[in-house]
């Protein structure tokens, strides 16, 4: 069965015709996708949507929430894109984890909730320390509602610290970086497969 991925782009740049180094590690993921026949049908740019703060999967008039919502609910892998700030994960970021916490209380008549069975990737971006610690931060937070992580789940790289090299502008992708795509996307396709063919009990 084919599986098909979603991905999300947290930075805090709204203006999707403006470059994003969350962009380009998505891009070198979806290029590890392909090779195992995962398919990103779309990079939603989330701080373009009005998702409104909130705790339920609804906050309401103008909230754009519910769309994004459905769509991240309608494939099997996530990849969950993002910068670094503050040596942690951003604030859109932040806003996307906080609205799924409604999983909690939606569960169906077994007690899953809605993201059981589906696979979430990170991929981070950033001039400073802090990937592992923003990868812990959305690993914890993505599996306490649901989400299954599988092994070496993060593709990151991290600048020199207060330098002003960023991802997007490099020449030429790190081959740690290409090398850890490869497993990222080899591992998420495998898991979700299995997960799809035999969803949790």
């Amino acid at each position: 069965m084919p599986l098909k991925a979603l991905a999300i782009n947290c930075t805090l740049k709204a203006d999707a015709s403006e470059e994003s180094s969350t962009d380009a590690m998505i891009a070198v993921l979806e290029k590890a996708f392909a090779k195992h026949d995962v398919t990103i049908s779309e990079t939603v740019r989330v701080a373009a949507l009005d998702i409104k703060p909130g705790v339920t999967s609804d906050e309401g008039d103008g909230d754009e929430w519910p769309g994004l919502r459905t769509k991240i609910l309608a494939h099997d892998i996530l990849i969950f894109g993002g910068p670094i700030w503050m040596g942690q994960i951003g604030s859109v970021a932040k806003r996307v984890l906080e609205r799924m916490d409604a999983f909690l209380s939606e569960t169906d008549n077994a007690g899953r909730m809605p993201s059981y069975g589906k696979v979430a990737v990170a991929a981070i971006v950033g001039n400073e320390d802090g990937a592992h610690f923003s990868s812990a931060q959305l690993f914890q937070s993505l599996n306490d509602v649901g989400w299954t992580i599988p092994a070496v789940a993060a593709c990151y790289w991290v600048g020199e610290a207060m330098g002003s090299v960023d991802f997007k502008d490099m020449k030429a992708t790190p081959d740690k970086v290409t090398e850890t795509a490869k497993m990222v996307a080899g591992n998420a396709a495998h898991l979700a497969g299995l997960l799809k063919a035999n969803p949790y009990p």
